[in-house]
């Protein structure tokens, strides 16, 4: 269910989307409850969003039924400013998510005005790139200890090394995300936990504290 926050305004924005198009953009407030679809594969690239609060999967139905997790976007991402006139991926609330959402057109117009709008435009496109390069590395690991291990230096670094991390999706999102089964996921986890390399705070296991991220990062070289 799509709730709007807010009504359009001219509020400051930062990250990506400030970077594109200044600091005040004309945007709206959106919140998605959990598991929300936010827009489908094949549809209109009519808007461009930014997180604000929460998390984002954008995903693949494979023909046999199969998810495949593309990626995760956190707060401060932009998602959903694609090259072509519709959506490749389907994008989801993975929790309750809020988010900023701009008009494509009036970005795209917004970013040909300002002089450094073709240099950050290029360097988003290029960060999309090497994540697409990443991932595809990433799914290409002959291990699931590897696999798990970049996945986890991956969100550290993305969240600014937090001493406690909080995974907001689930261990079926990282199996997904990792072309892994749900069992081999958690006995990756189970095994870098008794290697000392992480801690589990919680019994959801979704908040961690990474022990020895020079170790992970062996796994991950």
């Amino acid at each position: 269910m799509l709730l709007r926050t807010n009504t359009p305004s001219n509020r400051p924005v930062d990250g990506h989307l400030a970077a594109l198009a200044g600091e005040r953009v004309f945007c709206s407030e959106f919140k998605y409850r959990r598991g929300t679809e936010i827009f489908g594969e094949g549809e209109e690239t009519e808007y461009v969003y930014q997180i604000i609060s929460g998390a984002v999967r954008t995903y693949k139905l494979l023909t046999d039924g199969r998810r495949q997790i593309n990626s995760f976007h956190l707060p401060g991402d932009m998602f959903g400013l694609e090259n072509g006139a519709i959506h490749r991926f389907t994008a989801e609330a993975v929790v309750e998510t809020r988010v900023r959402i701009t008009k494509r057109r009036s970005l795209l117009e917004t970013m040909q005005s300002r002089e450094s709008g073709a240099s950050s435009f290029l360097g988003l496109v290029t960060r999309s790139l090497q994540h697409a390069e990443n991932h595809m590395l990433l799914l290409g690991r002959k291990t699931a200890l590897e696999r798990v291990a970049a996945f986890l230096l991956e969100i550290d670094e993305r969240l600014g090394h937090p001493k406690v991390m909080a995974l907001a999706m689930s261990r079926r999102d990282i199996a997904d995300y990792l072309g892994l089964t749900l069992e081999t996921v958690s006995r990756a986890c189970s095994t870098l936990r008794d290697r000392k390399m992480l801690m589990f705070v919680d019994a959801t296991q979704r908040k961690i504290v990474l022990l020895d991220r020079e170790g992970l990062a062996e796994y991950d070289a």
